[in-house]
């Protein structure tokens, strides 16, 4: 008979049946776990379009077009929906991809990265990053093999940037999955510093405003092109399995679309081809690939719209600006009157960063000829939203913060600077040493005329007595806001 003694021991931690597990331990159980959860997701991604693939192959006509080529397309789609670019035979490199089908993956791997962390009981950061990598590593390379695999005459997806793509993505959507399992976004958002934090949230508010604003001018767009959609449609003639993957195939450009629409209201807009603009003081267009969700780009030589409407829509971006300073200095105790326009600034470049890394993947080539050029510029739109949005953000937060500041020295008893104290302005030089005045820096803060003019006076200029000035003589500047 075993001692409970012995028994104990031999379910001490890094033991099989033990309370706990070593740290090695943990560790190959999540790498084993992210792994499996790698293919799993790949899995079922890659069911999920090739169920739509076979269904366009049966009800289109598929002479010449076996099934094996078929499920190679599906393979194919399914790397386009990481960003991966493709390689079409007779027609060159297809690089402006759906941003949509992002969605399909994204939900699976960030779903992955939740169940992990979960099912693993990670607590610590330093396991949750490892979990992310355990599910990001294979995936990437398992988008390479696939990629490699799918190789046909009439397709060839890139490989490296399969591997960069899976990576990147399961890596994103599967870090929000175990940071959302770890703690609520309102915990993880306070454990931020104060700067990141305040960033953070006056970029998420410019963002959330040109992000609506996009919805809406793309929304205007189509609803004032009506004609020229079901033109395009009628001249597709795509049927109703057709019609139904070809307005798929809209909803995922839709996310490009909007982007297009920001880099509008910016100002540099976008291109349809070489030698093309698309811009709010008017547009330059040559022939548009037969595509309905085309038909709602504005053209003419002159703006869309009366010049009122399009004063108001070039504004926008001036207001998502200040609308990220409020909020970035909102989110901060009240700052220095120097640093709140810095950290104005500083959101609304991080905001034209962003909007010029959306304008990199919105657009690219679809082939070699005439359209090798489609979509916004990146730097262009990275560097007016970097200066349309970052002066007006630092505009609003340096006036925001003033008044905060103005705020907190009248509910502390200290008039603000410039006010009359007493009977001389404490901030003008000349009032100094009068015998009705007070020295400049110095406030009233208790006078009684009914006590034989007592008044006591604060020094803000002064400090705690040391050494060198004596007992009772002030030394050093004291902190004000």
């Amino acid at each position: 008979m075993t001692s409970p003694t012995l028994r104990a021991r031999s379910a001490g931690p890094g033991r099989p049946g033990g309370g706990g597990d070593s740290r090695p331990d943990r560790a190959r159980q999540v790498l084993i776990a992210g792994a499996r959860a790698a293919v799993v997701s790949a899995g079922i991604g890659l069911a999920a379009v090739a169920v739509l693939v076979l269904i366009g192959w049966i009800a289109a006509p598929h002479i010449g077009i076996g099934l094996s080529e078929a499920l190679r397309a599906a393979v194919v789609f399914w790397l386009v929906a990481h960003h991966a670019g493709v390689q079409v035979h007779g027609a060159g490199r297809i690089g402006m991809l759906p941003l949509g089908l992002v969605l399909l993956p994204g939900v699976l791997l960030w779903r992955a990265g939740r169940v992990i962390a979960r099912s693993q009981r990670i607590a610590d950061p330093g396991l949750a990053l490892l979990a992310v990598l355990a599910i990001a590593v294979p995936y990437g390379l398992l988008a390479g093999v696939l990629a490699v695999l799918s190789r046909s005459p009439l397709a060839a997806a890139s490989w490296p940037q399969a591997v960069t793509a899976g990576f990147g993505v399961a890596f994103i959507a599967a870090g929000f999955g175990a940071a959302r399992a770890l703690r609520p976004w309102g915990r993880l958002a306070a454990q931020l510093p104060p700067a990141t934090r305040s960033l953070v949230a006056g970029a998420a508010a410019g963002l959330a405003i040109l992000g609506g604003a996009g919805s809406i001018v793309t929304a205007l767009a189509l609803a004032g092109h009506l004609p020229e959609y079901a033109a395009v449609y009628g001249l597709l003639n795509p049927g109703l399995v057709g019609g139904a993957l070809l307005l798929l195939a809209q909803v995922g450009y839709l996310p490009n679309a909007i982007v297009w629409a920001i880099a509008y209201l910016l100002g540099p807009g976008f291109a349809v081809g070489a030698g093309t603009v698309v811009a709010p003081t008017g547009s330059a267009l040559g022939t548009l690939p037969a595509f309905p969700l085309l038909a709602a780009i504005p053209g003419g030589p002159h703006g869309a719209g009366p010049a009122w409407l399009t004063a108001v829509l070039m504004a926008i971006p001036y207001l998502a600006g200040a609308a990220a300073g409020l909020v970035a200095i909102r989110a901060v105790p009240v700052l220095a009157v120097e640093t709140a326009p810095v950290r104005g600034f500083a959101t609304g470049a991080a905001v034209g960063m962003v909007l010029g890394v959306l304008a990199a993947f919105s657009g690219g080539p679809l082939g070699d000829g005439r359209l090798s050029a489609v979509g916004p510029s990146a730097w262009q739109v990275a560097l007016v939203g970097v200066l349309e949005i970052g002066i007006s953000a630092a505009v609003a937060a340096g006036l925001v913060n003033g008044l905060r500041v103005r705020s907190a020295r009248v509910a502390d008893g200290r008039p603000p600077a410039g006010r009359f104290t007493g009977a001389a302005n404490v901030a003008d030089p000349d009032a100094a040493g009068s015998g009705t005045g007070t020295p400049p820096g110095v406030d009233i803060i208790d006078s009684d005329p009914d006590a034989g003019g007592h008044v006591i006076y604060l020094d803000h200029w002064g400090g705690t007595p040391g050494p060198a000035d004596g007992p009772g003589r002030p030394r050093g500047p004291s902190a004000l806001p």
